[in-house]
């Protein structure tokens, strides 16, 4: 593993207890970063937090924005400061058609995809311009490039999230903070691919011109560059991890 220098930088991960999350912050770790994350279930944070000291966490709704600006207080009165925060809070849905997908279930997916975004990068910036440094970084999707059938809510949401990713850097790029998003392909996290069918697995794969799923750890470290000093030059971008599916 290359060693991104992270050292002293204080890092919030949302839908840190799992998954992607869980293995940026535990890349960020090792790169000198404290951590904290950020997630909704009491049980699974207790459960990565076990055995890894150099983790704390909150438990917050990150569509909740009384819980979001709790949190950052919190953060902020403990470690002083917030240099880096990972949206990584995402959720998916059952495949479905546009005519036949429930209200709710859309506006849950965008509430956590979205909105749950914009409600924590609004939560950091102001510490971070107090200080004139940061970076957040977004996690994006293919979906959000392609637009999958059966996945309207997912798809659109990531797309909003791209948007909203160039739209923030764009005002903030003459300060010191980087904002950029992250776009991944098939990934072999529990939720989303290893606890799937078999047949929808190798439907995933297929469409991957390495023909495999890309793994949480080389999404975690594209993450820490992009969350570290040495970029310096890049904001408002969506940097692929598609294993080739996407080339633009």
């Amino acid at each position: 593993m290359n060693r991104i220098d992270l050292d002293g930088r204080v890092a919030v991960v949302t839908g840190g207890a799992g998954g992607i999350g869980l293995a940026t912050a535990e890349r960020m770790i090792a790169s000198g970063a404290t951590v904290v994350l950020w997630d909704q279930g009491r049980a699974a944070l207790d459960h990565a937090l076990r055995g890894n000291p150099a983790l704390t966490g909150h438990e917050v709704d990150v569509t909740d924005e009384t819980s979001i600006g709790r949190a950052t207080a919190e953060v902020v009165e403990r470690h002083g400061r917030i240099d880096i925060l990972v949206n990584a809070a995402g959720i998916t849905a059952p495949k479905a058609l546009i005519a036949e997908t429930r209200l709710e279930s859309w506006r849950r997916i965008v509430d956590i995809n979205l909105t749950g975004t914009f409600l924590a990068c609004r939560a950091v910036v102001e510490p971070m311009l107090e200080r004139d440094y940061g970076r957040i970084v977004n996690l994006g999707s293919i979906s959000g490039k392609e637009g999958n059938p059966y996945s309207a809510a997912y798809s659109a949401s990531k797309a909003a999230v791209h948007s909203f990713t160039k739209s923030l850097a764009k005002e903030l790029a003459r300060t010191g903070i980087r904002v950029n998003c992250v776009a991944p392909a098939i990934i072999a996290t529990k939720n989303l691919y290893h606890d799937q069918p078999e047949e929808m697995r190798k439907l995933w794969v297929s469409r991957v011109p390495m023909g495999r799923p890309g793994t949480p750890e080389e999404v975690a470290a594209m993450i820490a560059w992009l969350a570290s000093e040495e970029c310096s030059f890049s904001t408002g971008a969506a940097f692929d991890l598609s294993g080739g599916r996407a080339t633009y």
